[in-house]
C-alpha cells in the first residue's frame, strides 16, 4: 500500500443495497459514511432520495446529507472540497471514512479532481436551451459532433446537460472538452482508493427498485411532494425534476393517476440505474463487481487492512 491516504468507495446503481451493507458493518468497525449522492444533499427531500432514516444515521453517521436547500446550487467541485475536508477530519479522530453513492461524477471529482474548465454561463445556456426547444437537442449534439467529435461520441444524443456543458466550454474557452480531459489525464488519484462495486443481477435489481417505489408511496411520498411545493419550491427547479417528484406533481395536477405515476417512477428509476451501470463500467479501473454478500466480505477485509495499517 502506497503512502497516499487509503479510502474505501462503495458504489453501484440505485437500489443495489450499498447503505444496507454499511449499516451491517457499522456495529463491527469505527466507520462513518460520506454520501456521494447528488440528491441526498438536499434538505426536505428524504423519501424520494431514499435517505437513510434518522435512526440509521444515529447508528451510522452519514455526512454531506441535508447540506443545501432544493433551490441552491451545488456541484461536483463543491462536493470534492467538502468530502476531502471530512475525510481528513474523520481520520484525525480515528474513524474510517467510507464514501458511498451512485453519483459517479462526485466520486471521480473527489478522487481525481476536476478539469480546469470555465464557470457556467446562464446567458449562453439560455441561448442553447431556446435553440434546443426550437430545433431539438439532436441539432446541438450534431453541432458538438462537428466541434468536438471525440466528446460527442462518448455521450448520448439526448444527454442535454452534458451537451450544453461541452458547448459552453468550447464557446467560453475556445478549447475542446476532449482536449481538457486529455491534459488532465485522470491518472493521479489523490487517495489510495479501493472501489467496491455492488452490482446485483439485473432482474433482482429491477425488482428491488420497483419494491422501493411502492415503499416510498407508503412512507408518504405524495405528502413530501406537497410539502416541498408549499415551501415554494417550484416544479421547474432541477432538484424537483428528480425521478419521483415530477410524476407525483403530475398526479397532484390530475395529469396522471396514482398508478400511472408509480409506474412512471419505477420505469424512470430503472432507466437511471441502467445509466449508472453504464457509467460505472466505463469508469471502474479496478473492474470488479460483487453481489451484496460478496461486497460485504470484501469491504470488511478492506476495513481490517486499514485498521491494522493505522495501528502500526
Amino acid at each position: 500500500m502506497d503512502q497516499k491516504t487509503p479510502l474505501i468507495v462503495i458504489t453501484g446503481p440505485t437500489g443495489s443495497g450499498k447503505t444496507a451493507i454499511a449499516l451491517d458493518l457499522a456495529g463491527l468497525y469505527p466507520i462513518e459514511v460520506i454520501s456521494a449522492d447528488s440528491m441526498q444533499i438536499y434538505r426536505y427531500m428524504d423519501i424520494a432520495t431514499a435517505k437513510p432514516s434518522k435512526k440509521e444515521r444515529s447508528f451510522l453517521p452519514h455526512h454531506l446529507i441535508d447540506i443545501v436547500n432544493p433551490d441552491e446550487d451545488f456541484n461536483a467541485g463543491m462536493f470534492a472540497a467538502l468530502a476531502g475536508q471530512k475525510i481528513s477530519e474523520l481520520l484525525s479522530k480515528g474513524r474510517i471514512p467510507i464514501v458511498i453513492g451512485g453519483t459517479g461524477l462526485y466520486i471521480k471529482s473527489l478522487v481525481y479532481g476536476l478539469i480546469p474548465a470555465p464557470a457556467k454561463s446562464e446567458k449562453l445556456r439560455s441561448y442553447f436551451r431556446r435553440l434546443s426547444k426550437k430545433k431539438g437537442i439532436w441539432l446541438l449534439w450534431h453541432f458538438l459532433a462537428r466541434l468536438d467529435p471525440v466528446s460527442a461520441e462518448k455521450i448520448a444524443p439526448n444527454d442535454s446537460s452534458r451537451i450544453l456543458r461541452y458547448l459552453e466550454i468550447i464557446f467560453l474557452s475556445g478549447v475542446r472538452p476532449s482536449s481538457l480531459h486529455g491534459r488532465h489525464g485522470f491518472s493521479m488519484p489523490a487517495y489510495n482508493v479501493q472501489t467496491v462495486c455492488i452490482m446485483p443481477e439485473r432482474k433482482k435489481l429491477y425488482h428491488s427498485i420497483d419494491s422501493r417505489v411502492y415503499a416510498m408511496m407508503d412512507q408518504g411520498l405524495v405528502e413530501e411532494t406537497k410539502g416541498l411545493l408549499e415551501r415554494g419550491y417550484t416544479p421547474a427547479l432541477r432538484s424537483m425534476q428528480t425521478l419521483a417528484y415530477k410524476h407525483v406533481i403530475g398526479y397532484l395536477n390530475s395529469d396522471l393517476s396514482l398508478d400511472e405515476a408509480v409506474s412512471l417512477i419505477q420505469r424512470d428509476t430503472r432507466h437511471y440505474a441502467k445509466r449508472q451501470i453504464t457509467w460505472i463500467r466505463s469508469h471502474n479501473d479496478q473492474g470488479c463487481y460483487y453481489n451484496a454478500e460478496e461486497g460485504r466480505q470484501v469491504i470488511s477485509h478492506l476495513i481490517e487492512e486499514i485498521s491494522h495499517t493505522s495501528c502500526r
